[in-house]
């Protein structure tokens, strides 16, 4: 403050001195006067007077540029009047010679002037006389020895400090020279830091500060010439005075050369350099170019060998560095681009050894391996060194950062590489992450990738590294790992021009390996892969997997080659697959958007072979799929599968062949030797390093229900846009995905794992929304192994070894683990369900597996019997040695027992789930509502969901069905499952993908082969089907379940059946062939080649499927060869099969036993050809509305005629017709059926023939709603019907005499009828009283029928008999437009098929088969005659009360009325009952008909005369 009051009052004096005087000067004021105030004013400061010469000064300056004279007189007189207060001198060193001139104070200004000049020249220019050394060598001679003393005494630096102030003193000496000389012995004797740096120090007070930094400076540009080297120890020294403050960097830097420009440009050059290699590696060089090339480059290297003028600089911080200087180093670094100075190698190692010292401490107490003693290094004399580190944190202060200016220069001292790495590694041992050590961390992290990630780069394949490194980096998570690896691929090489250069080497030798590379050369090329492999693992693995993904023939050498890789390698591999599946810019799926890329699926099996091959970390690979999942992508689940199968062994495909499938249902063993296609060896390391990583990072379960949500993703979210082929492709890779990891799961993971992860089923299917299929095959594994553990434990806490104290055991330890899952299904469906199944029996289906179902003998057998073979073959061989045999021996015998006792374990395990069920049973089925609704929500809930999830799945639910018929379970009726499962298969089949068709077709084939074996031989038939409930044809209602005999379904009407079902399937694989559309025609091309060992049986069946197929071979061959490849693999093993298939009257008979006939009605539901009389299944309450108005009508008819039947039936030889039903001989029934078509129905018949879709269409449109609408409209017209047995015109009978006629002419002839009883819903006829009337009606005929009086029934009977061509080809249109028009698959109904045949028809003797025709052909005519005079009889009768019913009734019901004549039945002779000749004929068709048909009646004859025989034969022979 009194500095700031100083400075203000000085300011304030020289302001007023400076007014006044100037008032003087402009004549306002007198000078007398001025001089009195100035007098005054003098004493108050000291430095007044100087003050005033200053204004005096100014107001001198100001007044010579004066024209006014009288102002600068005035000023005179004023500097006159002071002349007393300010001395001369001072007014002599202020004012202008001239004025002082005027003033008097001297005599003539210019000898002043020269006087003043001859001084300054004294003062300022004139050099003292100094002594240089050539002048004064005794002086200096001193000097030396005076410096080069021993100095190992006493001798102190203020000692010599005097002694050399004497001899300047002396002998004059110059002191610069001196200190010159001082720096120069300095030089000569570096060991003595201690006496030279205090001496100089001491020194410089004498001098001025710059003078040692210009005398350094003098020295190093002594050496710049192109030929000079600085020497180091000038560079030591520099570096010692800069450490101890003596000089400023900044002084000195300017002093050195190359200049900072030409550095920064030098760097640019190296890195343009590094390009142009890079670029020439990746051109194509053409041969004659190469030579001109190596010419220049020769050039250049020539050019380059002159040696670069010496960069002091760096020679500057080598010096520094070595001395411990970091500071001043550090400020050189930053002065030059980043990592240049480190490039040079001197620097590097300079820095690196500072490193050593600097982290000496710290490593030997937590860096030294065990056992390993290492060379101790001693610190640094020099006291201003780094402080060397004693702990971690010390540790990031200094060391880190010295690490980070080293950069990929690191690879120049590997020992320095690993001694870091290894305090890496015991840094992350040190427990618990604390925010110190969470920055120390990320400093380990960044120091990883900018200084040993490079270093390990610019290393020569230094496996060791590689592994020590790894040692540190397995302590990462997989996370930070991948992370570095990214960096170190990405950014790394792209940082400086060495790691540019390396990156273009290593690929160029990639290349070089790569295109080298085949099966027989694996190992050289493998070492060469290793050896590129330690330092440049992310180029060299990135240009391999590039190329596998273009050649996937390069996978297995490529697998094999990578043996010699070191641990961190394997991990980078790890992450560089992840890297390129991830890759964004590549298309998942090909150019024509229906099959996944082949890149994908070359990447996806490289992943499964090599991570089962090597010790990989899963990890990272399994997180990449789950969270593709997340994002709702399925395409890299094809990875999952292929890891899981290569790794674990399970394979997951769908050409299983049957042994293989039923090895699968076996134990473990079996599994792995009969159940896969490859020989399942060493997985048993690589599974349990996959369960490790599933676990470790608690994936097992995530991945499962991602996938499981995934499925219905595929389809909704993912599918979108994308073609409905690849839709299919990614929905069946997403499942078969879950089923195989799945299975993966449950074979590995321990009882307590999985139960530990795996959430009850409720909270599986609420909360996680998993499918229930899903869920349950999830949990499956889970209750096996809760209850096998409950056993065990019931066994060992009673020791009884009864069979009887066994099966309870295992009884109750499934009571306690299923009770609560029976509670949680309760959730998963509406309370309705419940009313028909019971949960415990839904609970049961689902947790079971074929494994608990029956045992695989066979599979055994054969799997013993394959090792026998193999045993002999041991013996056999001569050549093997003998140590060699008897361990192969000892292996074959020890799998031997195994799968033995495995087999004994599985059969007992059978009988204990047997038993068990034979007890649930009876609570099993509650069929509240209908026995047609449980076998509904049976098939809905249960065997569809899970007979396409998976092939062993198919087998289980037809075994299953099988299992339920065999324990007699109440209210489960066979008849009516199988009918169900093989009546309308389109819409099942339509819904499939591919690997869905071709499970839903194993299934098909189970249930075939069963029911062909039941077909096949009475015998059988009798003991599995003969007594057993699911076999009633009368469904009485629930709680009545005694049948009678009667009520049972007998054999032949069985076989009659099971040709429906036949006829059923091939009219469904018909629509799907004929639709045109790709999933249709695909799906069922994969089904009926699975279903073929059991499909087609019947040859008219098996030739209409050949035409059909034949057609789409031809259709498809251009347009969708994939299609074109099924159709045509199918075509000829169907042709192979071709000598198996019968006719179809030996694959049934037309003779059911009259007493069994019951005249009741068949329950059925889809119309299309209906059942034989004597299958009547009399339901008491259905459904409304399951059944269609055909089925209601054919019902009242066949009721009417039963009994006449009955009795015609006894009498009379049976043949076969197409569908498969009863035909009696009745020509003439037939024939008044032919000509009641009168014109006016006939015009109607021709509007009706409408191509077969529409029909069709209207089937799938009906629901079981729409169905009672339909009744109760045709209520009426049913009503009648019954009358409406149309009366005949006289033509007609006269037709009927001339056709008479013609059947005695034509005795080979037979006559067929066909009964048809079709199912009706008996529920409303309950309701409904016009029902009951209809009823009475019927009863009465029946009585009129038993009287002798012959009703003749429109549609029921029929016989073949020529007739007219027109007729001909109607009945074909409507028999086609009936089979076409099937309900919904949940119609109830009994329509069942089957495929098989053990029948061989006796042969007999010609005379007896000629005795046999007279007596049929007599008995047929007797029969003709009666009903033609009963026919007259009725017709007068009707005529009378109902003259008017055919105009009446309306048009829908005429043309039903004859799409059932056509469907009830039809000669065997007419081709329409084939379903290939498919609905759409055209005028052109019709024509033809017309032609062949007059062609066909001989053949028919002949055909007649054949099936009369036959059947006529096999009843005598019985």
């Amino acid at each position: 403050s009194e500095n700031k009051n100083h400075d203000v009052g000085f300011r304030d004096i020289q302001q007023a001195l400076y007014e006044l005087a100037y008032h003087v000067v402009r004549g306002n004021l007198k000078h007398d006067q001025a001089s009195n105030v100035l007098g005054d004013v003098i004493e108050f400061r000291e430095d007044m007077p100087s003050i005033l010469a200053d204004v005096f000064c100014i107001l001198d300056i100001e007044t010579s540029c004066l024209e006014e004279k009288n102002k600068r007189d005035h000023f005179t007189q004023l500097v006159l009047a002071c002349l007393y207060l300010v001395s001369d001198t001072v007014l002599k060193e202020r004012l202008d010679p001239e004025t002082l001139e005027s003033l008097g104070l001297i005599k003539q200004s210019q000898q002043f002037n020269q006087k003043s000049v001859k001084i300054k020249t004294k003062l300022f220019y004139k050099q003292q006389k100094f002594n240089l050394l050539r002048e004064e060598n005794e002086g200096y001679a001193k000097l030396i020895a005076e410096l080069g003393q021993d100095l190992s005494g006493n001798i102190t630096s203020d000692l010599i400090l005097e002694n050399i102030k004497s001899l300047i003193g002396c002998f004059n000496l110059d002191p610069n020279r001196v200190l010159d000389i001082i720096l120069e012995v300095y030089e000569c004797r570096p060991e003595y830091d201690d006496f030279f740096v205090p001496l100089i120090e001491s020194y410089m007070y004498m001098c001025e500060p710059q003078t040692l930094c210009h005398i350094l400076g003098f020295k190093f540009k002594f050496y710049q010439d192109p030929s000079g080297e600085t020497p180091s120890s000038l560079y030591r020294v520099a570096a010692v005075l800069l450490q101890h403050n003596l000089i400023d960097l900044e002084d000195l830097y300017v002093h050195l050369l190359p200049g900072d420009n030409a550095i920064i440009e030098e760097h640019k050059r190296e890195i343009v350099e590094a390009k142009q290699i890079v670029r020439k590696l990746t051109m194509v060089v053409l041969s004659s170019e190469k030579t001109e090339e190596k010419e220049k480059e020769k050039e250049k290297e020539e050019e380059k060998t002159e040696k670069p003028p010496d960069n002091q600089k760096l020679g500057l911080l080598e010096a520094l560095l070595k001395i411990g200087d970091w500071h001043h180093a550090q400020s050189i670094m930053d002065q030059m681009p980043p990592f240049y100075s480190t490039s040079h190698k001197p620097i590097a190692i300079a820095l690196c050894q500072l490193v050593h010292v600097t982290i000496e401490p710290l490593y030997r107490r937590v860096g030294v391996p065990k056992g390993a003693k290492g060379s101790p290094i001693s610190s640094l004399p020099n006291k201003r060194a780094p402080k060397q580190a004693e702990s971690f944190e010390e540790l990031r202060k200094e060391v880190f950062n010295m690490l980070c200016y080293l950069g990929p220069h690191l690879s120049h001292d590997p020992i320095l590489f690993a001694k870091v790495v290894r305090l890496g590694k015991a840094f992350m041992k040190e427990v618990g992450m604390t925010q110190q050590l969470e920055t120390l961390f990320s400093c380990l992290l960044s120091i990883t990738d900018q200084v040993l990630l490079p270093s390990l780069s610019l290393m020569d394949c230094n496996a060791c590294m590689s592994e020590e490194l790894w040692g540190m980096f397995k302590t990462f998570p997989y996370q930070y790992r991948y992370r570095l690896y990214g960096q170190w691929k990405n950014e790394t090489y792209n940082s400086h021009p060495l790691l540019v250069k390396v990156k273009a080497q290593t690929i160029d030798r990639a290349k070089y390996i790569m295109k080298r590379l085949t099966k027989e050369n694996v190992k050289p090329s493998g070492r060469q892969i290793g050896k590129l492999s330690h330092s440049n693992p992310t180029i060299l693995f990135d240009y391999i997997l590039s190329q596998i993904q273009k050649y996937d023939n390069l996978i297995t050498p490529v697998v094999d080659s990578l043996k010699y890789l070191t641990s961190l390698n394997y991990d980078v591999l790890a992450y560089c697959i992840i890297e390129a599946l991830a890759n964004p810019e590549k298309e998942r799926m090909k150019h024509d958007d229906t099959t996944i890329s082949s890149w994908l699926q070359s990447l996806a099996s490289f992943c499964g072979a090599v991570f089962r091959k090597y010790p990989i970390e899963l990890a990272g690979l399994l997180q990449y799929v789950a969270n593709q999942l997340k994002a709702g992508k399925s395409f890299d689940l094809l990875i999952l599968k292929e890891v899981v199968q290569k790794m674990a062994g399970i394979e997951i495909t769908e050409e299983m062949t049957m042994e293989q499938l039923e090895a699968m249902t076996g134990g473990e063993q079996l599994k792995a030797e009969g159940g896969y296609f490859g020989q399942i060896r060493n997985t048993k390391k690589s599974s349990q390093r996959l369960k490790d990583a599933l676990l470790d990072h608690d994936l097992a379960l995530p991945l499962c229900l991602l996938m499981a949500q995934q499925r219905n993703g595929v389809v909704f979210q993912e599918g979108g846009e994308k073609h409905l082929k690849l839709v299919g492709k990614l929905y069946d890779q997403c499942h078969d995905t879950l089923v195989q990891f799945g299975g993966f799961l449950a074979s590995n993971l321990s009882t307590e794992d999985y139960i530990k992860r795996v959430p009850s089923i409720d909270v599986l299917c609420n909360e996680f929304h998993t499918p229930h299929d899903a869920a349950f095959f999830l949990s499956r594994p889970m209750y096996a192994h809760h209850i096998s553990s409950k056993y065990d434990e019931l066994k060992k806490a009673e020791k009884g070894n009864k069979q009887q104290h066994k099966v309870h055991k295992y009884i109750t330890s499934c009571e306690l683990v299923m009770a609560p899952v029976h509670e949680a299904v309760i959730s998963l469906h509406l309370p309705k369900v419940w009313d028909d199944i019971s949960p415990q029996f839904y609970a049961t289906f689902w947790s079971l597996t074929m494994y608990d179902l029956a045992v695989p003998h066979s599979s055994y057998d054969r799997e013993v019997n394959k090792l026998k073979v193999q045993m002999k073959a041991i013996d056999d061989n001569q050549e093997m040695p003998p140590n060699k045999k008897k361990k192969e021996k000892e292996r074959c015998t020890a799998l031997q027992d195994k799968l033995l006792e495995e087999e004994k374990k599985q059969l007992e395990h059978v009988q204990r789930v047997l038993q068990r069920l034979k007890l649930e049973k009876d609570n099993w089925l509650l069929a509240k509502s209908t026995k047609n609704e449980t076998i509904t929500k049976f098939l809905q809930l249960c065997i569809f969901p899970r007979c396409i999830f998976s092939a062993i799945d198919a087998v289980y639910c037809a075994h299953f069905v099988e299992l339920v018929h065999q324990q007699k379970t109440p209210n489960f009726s066979t008849l009516l499952c199988y009918d169900r499962v093989f009546s309308d298969i389109i819409y099942t089949v339509a819904s499939c993908t591919e690997n869905e068709a071709s499970r839903y077709g194993r299934f098909l084939c189970c249930m075939l082969e069963t029911v062909t074996r039941w077909h096949s031989d009475r015998v059988i038939y009798e003991k599995e089907c003969g007594n057993y409930p699911g076999f009633l044809t009368i469904l009485r209602a629930t709680g009545f379940d005694g049948g009678n005999k009667a009520d049972q379904l007998d054999y032949e009407n069985f076989r009659h059946v099971v040709h429906k079902w036949h006829y059923k399937l091939t009219k469904a694989s018909v629509h799907c062939l004929e639709t045109g559309e790709y999933t249709h025609i695909r799906n069922i091309l994969i089904v009926l080649t699975k279903i073929l060992p059991w499909y087609p049986k019947v040859l008219n069946l098996g030739q209409a499927l050949e035409r059909r197929v034949h057609k789409i071979c031809q259709e498809e061959k251009e347009k969708r060869p994939d299609l074109y490849a099924l159709a045509m693999g199918y075509s000829g093993q169907l042709k192979s099969r071709k000598p198996f298939m019968i006719p179809e009257n030996e694959f049934h008979h037309k003779d059911p036993p009259a007493r069994n006939a019951v005249p009741a009605t068949v329950q059925n539901g889809p119309g299309g050809a209906g059942m034989p009389t004597s299958l009547t299944i009399n339901t008491v309450r259905l459904e409304e509305g399951t059944t269609e108005e055909t089925a209601d009508k054919l019902k009242e008819k066949s009721q009417g005629v039963v009994k006449v039947i009955n009795k015609t039936v006894n009498a009379t030889p049976k043949v076969t017709t197409s569908n498969g039903n009863s035909a009696s001989n009745s020509k003439i029934i037939k024939e008044k059926d032919d000509k009641e078509k009168s014109g006016k129905e006939k015009d109607k018949e021709k509007k009706d023939k409408t191509p077969a879709a529409t029909p069709e269409m209207k089937a799938l449109g009906k629901d079981g709603k729409d169905k009672p609408k339909e009744e109760r409209a045709n209520k009426e017209e049913k009503a009648r019907e019954i009358k409406e047995k149309t009366p005949k015109s006289d033509k007609e009978k006269e037709k009927v005499k001339k056709e008479e006629k013609a059947s005695k002419e034509e005795k080979s002839k037979t006559v067929v009828t066909i009964i048809e009883s079709k199912s009706t819903a008996e529920k409303e006829r309950e309701k409904e009283p016009s029902r009951e009337r209809d009823l009475a009606k019927e009863m009465k005929s029946k009585e009129n029928a038993k009287g002798g009086e012959k009703v003749p029934v429109a549609g029921s009977l029929k016989s073949p008999v020529p007739r007219s061509e027109t007729s001909e080809s109607e009945r074909e249109q409507k028999r086609r437009k009936v089979d076409t028009h099937s309900s919904p698959s949940h119609s109830s109904t009994v329509k069942v098929s089957i495929h098989y045949i053990n029948h061989t028809t006796p042969t007999l003797s010609k005379s007896k088969e000629r005795e046999v025709e007279k007596k049929d052909l007599d008995k047929s005519r007797e029969r003709s005659r009666e009903r033609e005079k009963k026919d007259e009889k009725d017709r007068k009768d009707r005529k009378r009360d109902h003259s008017n019913s055919d105009r009446e009734v309306p048009q829908d019901s005429t043309k039903r009325r004859k799409e059932e004549n056509g469907t009830t039945g039809s000669s065997k002779h007419s081709k329409s009952e084939s379903p290939s000749d498919s609905p759409r004929l055209n005028e052109k068709e019709k024509e033809k008909n017309k032609s062949k048909s007059s062609g066909k009646e001989k053949g028919d004859s002949i055909k007649a005369e054949k099936m009369e025989k036959s059947s006529s034969g096999s009843k005598k022979v019985k």
